[in-house]
């Protein structure tokens, strides 16, 4: 993968696509993109709403630490190995019948969570559940590319970027409220058995609103590229594992075997991959894809706003359930500013002076980097923050947005239809690698400190918490120079 383009697409008027056919469907644009972007939601949601309710699972299912683990990572495996392989299957059979079965086997998995009696089931179903996940979100994107064209594909994919870092925080929220309130005594289960009802009303939605048929054209012709597929998801794999599993086992050697394996792996991937498609077969992902003027640069700046977002989601979870002891409703409420304000402004964005639009992402990731040090220095003395705290959660929640939204926009409003499926697949598994990596990378340096500081006490949690601020904010500065450096390259 290339990140040395010369050039940036200006995300305010990234051009006119390629027009192409609409797919025939029963009902209005609009309600089609509420469908998918509501099962978008979901899934988004499904990978944080389990942080806040691991607690409750562990106590009431006597789960170990490991088990636990992989009941709150079983899922996010599972969602970034078949990432790829989901899209390229909606291209082969269809997007809006592969994102329907994808979301029948979320719902049924989310039904079999809820009522899972042993933590050996649930790891099972949270497995199977990351799977339709990974069958059903590819399509998001290649649907919104093959039915919207011009300024109406621009602003469905400000609602899609919006819609995806919203759903992190709001995963937390939502989790620690259904925790919480303990609904009719049954604990944690609600957090998965909530989907039941809306994946339910998405399946009968979709049926009259997504596009019907098999895929059509040279991208279904291309078939699966089934050795790529093999080497990709091991590659995902050995990476994934450790970064999910390695803090919980203190990073024993099969981890950074594993680490080690994956660059291997990916390296001869790339080989295959560029042969193949000098042998004028159809690789995985369409070089011309990562030829696209900017996506080099706006996979580097994906990764990192996800990292950031991820990484602080997660160490502030840590930090105000086991340092400041709030319950699992308190907790889940810390995090409404970001995701209020982060919706605001990744829907309202493109209305703002065209003036300002090449400097909002870069912009973005500043506000970003000093948001994050006040939200560091506003904690570092164990109390809750104040009012001031809010401010900073805000900032992030602007900085956020205004890092992302622009950023992916302008990576995919001028691809072509026909590369629908492969940038959608690539940007999502980019998008999960960079949540995954910054739990990871984060997530061990806030547990590694509060351990060399002694006991999870407020003080010393957030000297922790404070020593992972000043990492991601620095983070976040370098999302912020990294246009300026790829560009001299």
């Amino acid at each position: 993968m290339t990140t040395t383009s010369r050039t940036e697409p200006d995300s305010a008027s990234a051009g006119t696509p390629a027009k192409s056919e609409a797919p025939a469907t029963d009902g209005p644009p609009r309600l089609l993109l509420a469908v998918v972007l509501a099962a978008l939601f979901m899934a988004v949601l499904d990978v944080f709403i389990v942080n806040v309710a691991a607690p409750t699972i562990g106590s009431d299912l006597h789960a170990s630490g490991a088990d636990l683990q992989l009941v709150v990572a079983g899922y996010a495996i599972t969602y970034s190995v078949l990432l790829i392989t989901g899209a390229r299957l909606g291209d082969r059979l269809g997007h809006g019948r592969v994102h329907l079965a994808g979301l029948v086997l979320f719902t049924a998995a989310s039904l079999a969570c809820g009522l899972a009696q042993g933590t050996t089931e649930l790891i099972v179903f949270r497995l199977v559940q990351g799977a339709g996940s990974a069958v059903m979100i590819p399509q998001v994107l290649s649907i919104i590319q093959r039915t919207f064209g011009g300024e109406a594909r621009i602003r469905a994919l400000g609602a899609y970027s919006a819609v995806l870092a919203v759903g992190a925080a709001a995963g937390q929220i939502i989790g620690g409220v259904l925790v919480g309130a303990d609904l009719f005594g049954t604990g944690w289960r609600p957090v998965f058995l909530v989907n039941v009802p809306v994946g339910a009303v998405l399946l009968v939605l979709g049926r009259r609103v997504l596009p019907r048929g098999t895929g059509s054209g040279p991208e279904r012709a291309r078939g699966l590229d089934l050795p790529g597929l093999v080497l990709l998801g091991a590659a995902v794999s050995l990476l994934t594992v450790p970064l999910v599993l390695g803090q919980e086992e203190d990073w024993p050697l099969w981890s950074w075997l594993s680490l080690a394996a994956a660059v291997v792996v990916f390296a001869l991937f790339c080989a295959y991959e560029v042969r193949l498609a000098r042998r004028g077969g159809a690789p995985i992902v369409a070089p011309r894809v990562l030829r696209h003027p900017g996506m080099g640069l706006a996979v580097l700046r994906i990764l990192a706003v996800m990292a950031v977002n991820a990484g602080l989601l997660f160490t502030l979870t840590l930090h105000v359930q086991t340092g400041l002891g709030f319950g699992a409703q308190r907790a889940g409420l810390t995090f409404a500013p970001t995701a209020v304000v982060f919706g605001a402004v990744a829907l309202t964005w493109r209305g703002w002076p065209a003036s300002w639009q090449r400097a909002l992402t870069p912009a973005g990731f500043a506000l970003t980097a000093l948001s994050v040090a006040g939200v560091g220095l506003v904690l570092r003395d164990g109390g809750d923050g104040g009012a001031w705290l809010y401010l900073a959660y805000a900032g992030v929640g602007a900085g956020l947005a205004l890092a992302f939204s622009p950023t992916l926009t302008g990576a995919l409003a001028t691809v072509r239809p026909e590369d629908a499926a492969d940038a959608s697949g690539l940007l999502a598994t980019v998008t999960q690698l960079g949540q995954l990596m910054g739990v990871a990378a984060f997530g061990t340096l806030f547990l590694n400190r509060l351990e060399s500081l002694g006991a999870p006490r407020a003080y010393t949690s957030a000297e922790a918490l404070s020593a992972c601020a000043w990492a991601l904010a620095a983070t976040a500065a370098a999302g912020a120079v990294s246009g300026l450096v790829l560009r001299r390259r």
